[in-house]
């Protein structure tokens, strides 16, 4: 298999975007990512998402965006798997690559969430729920987290309080992601003042959804020298692993054990321990995902996620820097571009990119994106070389 490089990256901002279609926001961050690679065209496009069907009434994204931005006769398809759809996009093309099928490949995570009332993006979410055993009970994707984050506070004796530095570094960070969707400063108090959603899960412990879309183009590292003077980055390592659909069927509802498979396959392929890991782009989409990432990856005991938190260990200057350009909490969480966003701002850290948020010295990052309640996660790890 090949070594696999990222030769360029583009994103929108996320926001509400009523004057652009599906169409115009994914192209939007395909031509950026284009222009930044250099290239005009490529062998394949990959497209991650995740709810066109249901809340845009357009499915085949593959050719549907291939068509609007040129890359007419192309091989192009969409990949879902729920709000994992982005990173399952771009280790399709990966995959591609390195296997030598195609030379170049451009990946789009995309989503436009506001085209319909509230109620029924949410009918749209739970689509990746269990129909059966879950959806059909009337359960909701906030209300199997707060279950969750319920059972975790009571296991492990943590206040609800104690999960606010996740929200606090996520807001701080994205004051300085002018593609982030919330640029707003959050305190403690804020936080414990927020409205309820589901118990214990408040408007703060819950990221926002958006319209937006991120892009890469990837091509076999041996192109790739370096990028405008920056270090390249690689692909070291790539791996996904599923869970039960429903919650309630894990031996361990606690323990995400998708995200350790996953995570243990791509610290193998990379050749690194959890050590290594100098900045991790975790799905926040609420604070207990958080907690339970960083435990599943190796970066915290069981049931002590929040410590990091706590101690100051999750921001840009801490030990195991997290959402440094404000995560889906504060960047915002346009379901299937999620993924991507993820992708390109690992490569921002590691291309020396990110500001006032910068990791010092950031040579290894991990992206890893959440499909469902845990059912479907993806892990990549990316070198500066």
């Amino acid at each position: 298999m090949r070594k696999v490089a990222i030769l360029g990256i583009g994103q929108t901002k996320i926001d509400e975007h009523w004057e652009l279609s599906l169409r115009e926001i994914g192209g939007s961050a395909a031509f950026a990512a284009m222009q930044d690679a250099g290239l005009d065209k490529v062998d394949a496009l990959f497209v991650g998402n995740m709810l066109s069907p249901m809340v845009n009434g357009q499915n085949q994204l593959g050719t549907f965006l291939s068509d609007w931005i040129g890359l007419w006769g192309q091989e192009a398809v969409k990949v879902e798997a729920a709000c994992a759809s982005g990173a399952a996009a771009f280790r399709s093309a990966l995959m591609a690559v390195a296997a030598g099928e195609i030379e170049s490949a451009l990946v789009v995570g995309v989503e436009k969430m506001t085209d319909k009332a509230g109620r029924e993006v949410t009918s749209a979410l739970a689509t990746a729920a269990d129909a059966d055993y879950e959806v059909e009970q009337g359960i909701s994707f906030v209300g199997l987290n707060a279950l969750i984050m319920r059972r975790y506070m009571h296991e492990f004796g943590w206040k609800h309080a104690d999960f606010a530095p996740f929200s606090i570094n996520s807001h701080e960070n994205a004051m300085h992601n002018p593609f982030a969707r919330l640029h707003e400063r959050i305190s403690m108090e804020k936080f414990e003042k927020s409205s309820m959603v589901a118990t214990p899960i408040n408007l703060l412990d819950a990221s926002p959804i958006g319209d937006g879309a991120a892009a890469a183009v990837i091509v076999p590292a041996e192109r790739v020298v370096s990028v405008k003077g920056k270090p390249r980055v690689v692909v070291a390592g790539s791996a996904s692993a599923t869970d039960t659909i429903a919650v309630h069927s894990r031996r361990d509802p606690l323990f995400l054990a998708a995200a350790y498979e996953s995570s243990k396959r791509a610290y193998q392929m990379a050749g690194v321990t959890k050590d290594e890991v100098d900045v991790f782009e975790l799905h926040d989409a609420f604070s207990i995902m958080a907690a339970l990432s960083l435990e599943a990856c190796g970066f915290a005991e069981r049931g002590q996620g929040v410590r990091l938190g706590l101690e100051g260990e999750i921001s840009p200057k801490g030990r195991v820097p997290v959402c440094t350009r404000g995560g889906l909490k504060a960047r915002g969480h346009p379901v299937g571009a999620t993924g991507m966003y993820q992708i390109v701002e690992v490569a921002q850290q590691l291309r020396g990119e990110c500001g006032e948020t910068q990791v010092d010295g950031a040579q290894i990052g991990m992206a890893q994106n959440i499909g469902g309640s845990g059912a479907t996660i993806v892990t990549h790890i990316l070198k500066a070389e």
